[in-house]
Formats: structure tokens, sequence, C-alpha cells
């Protein structure tokens, strides 16, 4: 197997390229495959030179896995996030790694960061993503509201001002 290391690239199986790009990929799996050289800047620079698009649309998408070895933990979280990735996207970049050695296996987090290789610079849009309309407040704020909480939006830091918070990690509120 393959060893699998952060930004490594994967693209779909079937995934349209400009007509004069190679890229040399190993197969993974489920329609997935590795590509062997280059990174995400290095793959973006070749496929804008040939008029297309390379785009990052979400920001990452984090599963963890295990298996008897470092590598297979890797290749199971792998295997789990890239179900999670929809079939809009066609590429993916293995933004981080973390390995936890137990006593009889391994533990992998992995995070996957999605893009979409396509010859318009415009992403389209689907019937399948949902409208996220804004909403209206459900009742507006008190007049003065701002002079009562004034630390509202900071409450790690309203916390650390109040008398008796403890910063200890080990400590119990009552």
């Amino acid at each position: 197997m393959r060893t699998i290391a952060e930004l490594t690239i994967l693209l779909r199986a079937q995934v349209v390229l400009p007509t004069n790009l190679r890229l040399a990929t190993d197969e993974f799996c489920e329609g997935w495959e590795f590509v062997r050289t280059g990174g995400v800047g290095r793959i973006e620079r070749k496929i804008q030179a040939r008029g297309w698009s390379f785009i990052k649309i979400e920001d990452g998408l984090l599963r963890s896995g295990v298996g008897p070895t470092s590598q297979e933990a890797i290749a199971n979280a792998l295997r789990l996030v890239l179900k999670r990735v929809s079939a809009h996207f066609n590429a993916v970049e293995l933004k981080t790694i973390e390995v936890t050695q137990y006593p009889w296996f391994f533990l992998a987090r992995v995070m996957m960061c999605p893009y979409r290789i396509q010859q318009h610079p415009v992403a389209p849009v689907t019937d399948e993503a949902p409208p996220y309309p804004i909403l209206a407040r459900a009742r507006p704020l008190q007049v003065g509201a701002a002079d009562l909480f004034p630390l509202l939006g900071g409450a790690m830091l309203a916390r650390k001002k109040m008398p008796g918070a403890s910063r200890s990690l080990g400590s119990r509120i009552a």
C-alpha cells in the first residue's frame, strides 16, 4: 500500500480534466485515486494555465479511523471521510493527520478539504443545495441591553474575570 501523508491529493476516478492535462494516479478506493506528484498549488497552476478553475468550496471534513498500524488507521479514516464528500466535489486534499498509538491499535484523525475542478470559474448551484434564509430575530433586544451585558459574546472573558473563577483544570464548580 502507498504511504499516506499530509497534503496528499485525491481525485475522483471519473473526474473530467482539461484535454491536455495528464496526472499520474494510483487507485485508492471506491472511485478515488491518489495523485502521485504535486500538491494543491502545483495542480492548481496546471489547471489554471489551461483556462480551467480549481475551487476550494468548503473548509474541511474531519473523521477518525482505527487500525493495527498507523497507515491502516489513516487509510480507514480516509475511507470514512471520502464517503462524506459530496458528489459535487471531484478532488480533495488531505490537510492534516493526527495519529495516536494505543497498546493494541492506532487511532488516526484526518481532515480533508474538498475542491472542484471545472471549466467555468463560477460553481453551479444545484437543487440539492438548501437555501439558507436570513431569519428575523425572534424578539428585539431590550433598550439598554448592551449596558446590562457588556461582555455578551465574550463568555470566556467574563468567566475569567468572575471572582472565585478558577483556571486550573482539576477544579470543580460547586
